[in-house]
């Protein structure tokens, strides 16, 4: 009998519930509901609409019935970092603060003064980045400690959601390694640290890994539903579920593309040497306690801004068409220059950095969108030289995945400037890489290595070659 899996999808600008389920050996998805996230402002702070989003969750579900569709399993992934606390009540002490809140400002380097960067990276082997859940933490630590005092339980956004769907709760490996938080070696919570910080090793949770059965739905929610069905826990870090996706992963580097850029290899073990430090490289989490050995590049999240800043009158198709027509125009920024986490306006910032910089200013849309995309495609190439540094090895192929993968143009300015053969595909990465997780948990795919071909059989995947090298 055909099972059918939920995959709960929910990024830094919209959320999606998506059906799946294998059909004569391929997998077949179906988008059943889709919604709109983003960061409003609450007092001082930048927040996420958490209840608002676990309303759709419920909304989405109560479409399956309305379909005639009765899922076997629902998983949930998400961004990173971010978490709710619970008190003793089980009610949240706080609004969901997004990471791009700056209450981390200072933060990092106030946690140096209690433990040397170098033994940080050491112990947790996680790149350093200003909004990680450490330097949240210690944020409330250093100004609102009685909140600390009070917490009993910490969750990370997917984490909260499925104890509202289960009533239990367990914090999901793949996404508490991000926290900087995490030994990589024990995969354990790391209290030592945890101590040296101050900061209630209590309040942390049984680390749980993918493929994990939680339970199933509260019998309140079956009644609200009309349903029950098991929870499962994917890969809840979405570039976690999406690396899971990745059909080329034999000697590939791959770029899990969208807000953010995340460009790495899999690993079987942590790589916590002085050169990864140096180049501020991560080793997060994957199923079966793999390693993603990555760097975060900032990604698409300045092209929506981009976009949003032209007030929205330009399509991302039209950036691009515009930014084909500006091929002449050449510039560079940093796209991991903190300047440009959150802006008060992306083209002002990308405009007064050329003028530091001594660059040509972009003044049409154009010039703007080709200075973005040629931005990410030399990042994306220093990445990749620094990966084969570390390794010591060449990488033939590139797999690029998410839905930054239909960006034909920076697909081929990746290949062009790396001279390497690029894929593309598939666009759902992540929902793909949640549905195969929660499959293998009902014993409908055997492993990750059948998973792959699976998806490798089902998804169209494009293929880029170098043409003519791009100068800057």
């Amino acid at each position: 009998m055909t099972k059918y899996s939920i995959a709960v999808d929910i990024g830094a600008s919209s959320g999606r519930l998506i059906l799946g389920w294998l059909e004569n050996g391929l997998l077949k998805l179906e988008e059943i509901h889709r919604f709109e996230n983003k960061i409003i402002q609450k007092g001082d702070s930048y927040c996420w609409e958490a209840d608002k989003l676990f309303q759709e969750i419920k909304n989405g579900l109560k479409k399956c019935k309305e379909l005639g569709i009765k899922p076997d399993s629902i998983g949930i992934d998400t961004w990173a970092v971010d978490f709710v606390l619970l008190d003793e009540k089980d009610q949240p002490l706080t609004d969901a603060v997004s990471y791009r809140d700056p209450r981390t400002d200072g933060m990092m380097e106030q946690v140096f003064e209690k433990i040397i960067k170098e033994r940080l990276y050491l112990e947790t082997g996680i790149q350093f980045q200003k909004f990680n859940t450490i330097y949240q933490l210690y944020s409330i630590k250093q100004n609102t400690p009685e909140i600390l005092d009070q917490a009993k339980s910490f969750l990370m956004i997917p984490d909260y959601f499925n104890y509202l769907l289960t009533g239990k709760k367990a914090n999901e490996y793949t996404n508490v390694t991000s926290t900087q938080l995490v030994n990589a070696f024990t995969k354990k919570w790391d209290h030592d640290l945890l101590d040296l910080l101050g900061i209630n090793k209590e309040m942390f949770h049984e680390i749980k890994t993918p493929k994990t059965v939680l339970g199933t739905l509260k019998e309140e929610l079956v009644s609200e539903l009309g349903f029950d069905l098991q929870v499962i826990l994917p890969a809840t870090h979405d570039t976690g579920s999406a690396v899971i996706a990745v059909p080329e992963e034999n000697e590939t580097i791959y770029i899990s593309s969208g807000t953010w850029s995340l460009i790495g290899v899999e690993n079987y073990f942590p790589i916590c040497v002085t050169k990864a430090l140096d180049y501020n490289f991560t080793n997060e989490g994957g199923i079966d306690y793999q390693y993603r050995f990555l760097k975060n590049i900032m990604g698409l999240w300045m092209i929506q801004e981009v976009r949003r800043n032209y007030n929205n009158e330009y399509s991302f198709a039209e950036l691009v068409d515009f930014a084909r027509e500006a091929r002449d125009f050449k510039a560079v920024v940093n796209v991991n220059d903190d300047r440009f986490l959150k802006p008060e306006n992306m083209i002002q910032e990308i405009m007064n950095y050329c003028v530091e910089t001594g660059q040509p200013i972009p003044g049409t849309p154009g010039e703007v969108a080709k200075c973005v995309y040629d931005s990410l495609a030399v990042s994306y190439q220093d990445a990749v030289h620094e990966i084969e540094e570390i390794f010591e090895k060449r990488f033939e192929k590139i797999n690029v995945i998410g839905g930054g993968c239909q960006n034909e143009m920076l697909n081929q300015l990746v290949a062009d400037v790396t001279k390497k053969e690029v894929y593309a595909g598939p666009v759902e990465a992540t929902a793909i890489g949640n549905i195969v997780a929660q499959l293998m948990a009902l014993d409908e795919i055997n492993d990750i290595k059948e998973a792959r071909t699976i998806v490798k059989k089902s998804f169209e995947v494009k293929k880029y070659l170098p043409t003519a090298p791009i100068t800057n």
